[in-house]
């Protein structure tokens, strides 16, 4: 029974792979361990390897929750291409507690207008060109914890985590940018915030993962993951301010914090250990406009989107295979500190906007030895 009840809940817990919001909003690959269960409530140590892929396309601007969608009319909407490979390993160490160490590798293409020769507002070149990433994120190590025995608390548990986030992945990625050179050509330039490859802060994460049966094959599941960021900008230059004068207080680049919170139901299709298993569910991540700890200034696109996570799970006895693809229900692009300074300034409603994606799309394999 306890191996089937892992079954069951093991989708719930690793279909979530990935916390990258979906567009500009630029969650990093840190949330992805919310996924972590312990092997079948064992009592000997062992490692699980979990890799994973997601891959968006963000190409639909929102100010708010109202999409610019004279952006796609007009053919001046910034395209960005994210793909990420995962690489996580868990020491099980008992029945209650489990360490975590990850890694992501991650591929950004970026498409836009307004990077490439954009004065007062407007191309005078009408050039699209792009700019890439390429490299290592973030590299996060938790600890994780089952609240209650797992040989007699039979129908749910709650499993908390507590990490740490390090400033791995480059965070001053430069590529080429456009006609905005001296004599008018390129030049080598920080890309845009959302395809860097980190944030450059060290950030603490706090988890929560937690399930119940309902049945012997139908549950609910729940993960909460928040990253705070003391650090409240990095020093990286955004090159906003040459776009125009009006964008001189988003000159650096902030440290957001980020976070992520999803829950629903899951169906195991098969009533033994190794079968396939169904979840669907709501999840919500983003960005907050002020951090918890530390100040909240400089440039960030706040937002969150809400989606709907169809998933599902083949667990076999060593291995687990898992697709889920998150489908955007709502997006908001909420105003940042710096967007309501310039309200001020202007005495004009200020928000900024950014591109969200319609869906992502996440697979990996889960192996246990």
């Amino acid at each position: 029974m306890k191996k089937h009840l892992f079954t069951l809940i093991i989708l719930g817990f690793i279909s979530f792979q990935k916390s990258y919001a979906q567009g500009c909003v630029a969650i990093r690959s840190t949330g992805n361990a919310c996924m972590l269960a312990h092997a079948d409530s064992t009592q000997h140590k062992q490692w699980v390897l979990t890799t994973s892929a997601r891959y968006f396309k963000s190409f639909r601007h929102f100010s708010g929750t109202h999409e610019n969608e004279e952006r796609l009319a007009q053919h001046t909407e910034v395209i960005n291409h994210t793909a990420s490979l995962d690489f996580n390993l868990t020491r099980i160490l008992n029945d209650r507690w489990s360490i975590m160490i990850d890694l992501p590798v991650i591929s950004n293409a970026r498409s836009s207008l307004y990077e490439h020769g954009l004065i007062n507002g407007t191309n005078k070149f009408n050039e699209r060109h792009s700019t890439h990433s390429f490299g290592v994120g973030d590299l996060r190590i938790a600890a994780y914890h089952w609240l209650f025995d797992p040989r007699k608390s039979m129908r749910g548990n709650i499993q908390l985590g507590l990490g740490i986030k390090l400033p791995t992945g480059d965070y001053d990625y430069q590529d080429y940018w456009y006609n905005v050179g001296p004599d008018g050509g390129k030049e080598l330039r920080t890309v845009d915030q959302s395809i860097q490859l980190g944030d450059g802060g060290t950030g603490f994460t706090v988890e929560a993962n937690t399930y119940y049966n309902l049945t012997h094959n139908f549950g609910v599941y729940g993960n909460f993951y928040y990253l705070v960021n003391p650090r409240e900008q990095n020093g990286v230059r955004t090159y906003r301010e040459t776009l125009t004068p009006r964008l001189a207080n988003e000159a650096i680049m902030s440290v957001p914090d980020q976070y992520m919170a999803r829950g629903g139901f899951s169906y195991a299709v098969n009533s033994v250990t190794r079968g396939l298993s169904v979840a669907v569910g709501a999840r919500l991540e983003g960005i907050p406009v002020h951090d918890i700890v530390g100040g909240s200034g400089d440039f960030r696109r706040p937002g969150y989107v809400w989606s709907i996570e169809p998933g599902i799970n083949y667990s076999g006895q060593k291995f687990s295979f898992f697709v889920s693809v998150p489908v955007a229900l709502s997006r908001n692009r909420t105003q940042s500190v710096t967007d309501k300074e310039n309200s001020v300034k202007y005495n004009t409603f200020v928000r900024g906007d950014a591109a969200f994606a319609d869906y992502s799309v996440n697979a990996g394999v889960s192996f246990k030895f």
